[in-house]
């Protein structure tokens, strides 16, 4: 059994960082890719950003290019999601997720764990 943990989640104010931790666990964790999507409310889970598990490769998605950074500790099978510049727009609950193969980023159904979510609200 895989587990999938997310933590770090919060309230700021606009223009404020946060850091995402994301840690993976089980008897033999293989991730061939972890990913981080949102969901806002009334709104469907999209894909943020994702990581190869060597790192080799990353993709974002346009609303967050240059302000969030995802990162990876293979060591800790610990990935991290540096937000800075929130808007109140990122405010959603943020879902880590992990992938055994190889694949489309932004498909849902090829994430084999996810975890429980954390809030992210970014408000004034």
């Amino acid at each position: 059994q895989v587990q999938v943990a997310e933590s770090g989640g919060g309230l700021v104010q606009p223009g404020d960082s946060l850091r995402l931790s994301c840690a993976a666990s089980g008897r033999t964790f293989s991730a061939a890719r972890m990913a981080w999507f949102r969901q806002a409310p009334g709104k469907e889970r999209e894909f943020v950003v994702g990581i190869t598990w060597s790192g080799v490769r990353s993709d974002y998605i346009d609303s967050v290019k240059g302000r969030f950074t995802i990162s990876r500790d293979s060591a800790k099978n610990t990935i991290y999601l540096q937000m800075n510049s929130l808007k109140v727009e990122d405010t959603a609950v943020y879902y880590c997720a992990a992938s055994s193969f190889a694949g489309t980023w932004w498909r849902l159904s090829e994430y084999n764990y996810w975890g429980q979510g954390t809030q992210v609200t970014v408000s004034s």
